[in-house]
């Protein structure tokens, strides 16, 4: 890997005016402890490599598993697709997170495992734009949690009816396989497959829609940031429940006349980019525009 002159001391530089997207700025983060989580054991990553070039900065890397680290981390790099990206962000969600795709698909990685030397070399040169996205809070029967792609209320053996409540008022009852609200960031994410619009990450916005709902006038709803949503289920065909998924993840099911909330978050989850136009330049690359 190419040798960094020593790292200067941080002086603190003004801030940049927001780049391409609303809510991306060059930053420059205090990185002294770097974790590191790949997707699996057997990836070929150049470890000793990595290690060393970090260590000459005085910054130290740890492989984490899957588990939350021990330590307080100034970054995590997701050496994965979009999953190890959810997964990274959930393990410490206040830490900025590096993706470099080692996945199939990769719309929140901000480069190929090709470009590897390169990002790193550009990150600790503080040469970098940090995005900072929405997240959704939910309140279940059983508890709470955050998500940053969507939640769903969603059954997979018969059609279900979900009544829909934005702001305490009734819009609709849909009736189909479930229901899904989901963040700009994942409108490339499960909602890509509902037909739903792709929104840049940085509109505040949540998005509401069927799935594969019995009635062919249904679209998709864009909702203000700060709507209450509450998606509640009236009733349910004998020994079935509704299953509560949240970034892909099965959290407990809903019983009849039970109800979840999902409003905006306080916290805010922090992805690193080199490009201002990264946001097209992964959708040209993996829906195949050009």
């Amino acid at each position: 890997m190419r040798h960094l002159p020593p790292r200067p001391a941080r002086a603190r530089r003004p801030g940049r005016a927001p780049s391409f997207h609303t809510g991306d700025v060059q930053a420059m983060l205090d990185i002294k402890t770097v974790g590191l989580l790949l997707r699996e054991n057997s990836q070929d990553i150049p470890l000793a490599r990595m290690e060393a070039l970090f260590a000459r900065l005085g910054v130290q890397m740890h492989v984490l598993n899957h588990h939350k680290p021990n330590e307080k981390l100034d970054l995590l790099i997701a050496m994965g697709g979009d999953g190890t990206v959810l997964k990274a962000l959930d393990l410490q969600p206040d830490c900025p997170v590096l993706a470099i795709n080692y996945g199939t698909v990769g719309f929140l990685t901000a480069g190929d495992r090709t470009d590897l030397e390169r990002l790193l070399v550009r990150l600790l040169a503080n040469d970098y734009i940090l995005s900072e996205r929405l997240l959704l809070h939910c309140t279940f029967p059983w508890g709470t949690a955050h998500a940053v792609n969507e939640v769903l209320v969603r059954s997979f053996v018969r059609m279900i009816s979900v009544e829909v409540y934005v702001n305490e008022a009734k819009i609709r009852t849909i009736r189909g396989d479930g229901v899904i609200v989901g963040t700009p960031t994942g409108s490339t994410g499960f909602l890509l497959s509902t037909g739903a619009p792709l929104v840049m990450p940085g509109v505040d916005c949540l998005i509401l829609d069927g799935l594969l709902e019995y009635n062919f006038t249904s679209r998709a709803l864009i909702l203000a940031p700060d709507s209450r949503i509450r998606l509640h289920v009236p009733s349910l065909p004998p020994e079935q429940r509704a299953t509560v998924v949240v970034d892909g993840n099965e959290l407990g099911q809903l019983g009849e006349g039970e109800e979840i909330i999902i409003t905006r978050s306080e916290r805010r989850a922090q992805l690193i980019f080199f490009e201002e136009n990264y946001f097209f330049r992964n959708l040209a690359s993996r829906l195949s525009w050009l």
